[in-house]
């Protein structure tokens, strides 16, 4: 799985920071999105998509094909 972000579309709601900490991270000067781990263990995978459904404007994406 890969996971893809898109800042320029994110609120800085930090939903996806506080479900799944390991993956996700704000930025300090505007609150967005920080991806941590483009490519998270399979653990965490659920988390991720939670993080995924979370996101009120839609700035987390999934490719589930990717390694």
């Amino acid at each position: 799985m890969r996971v893809d972000v898109d800042r320029t579309r994110c609120c800085g709601a930090g939903m996806c920071a506080l479900t799944q900490p390991q993956v996700f991270d704000q930025g300090g000067e505007d609150g967005t999105v920080v991806l941590l781990s483009p490519h998270p263990p399979e653990e965490l995978w659920d988390s991720v998509e939670e993080c995924v459904r979370l996101c009120p404007s839609q700035a987390i994406s999934l490719d589930g094909n990717a390694e």
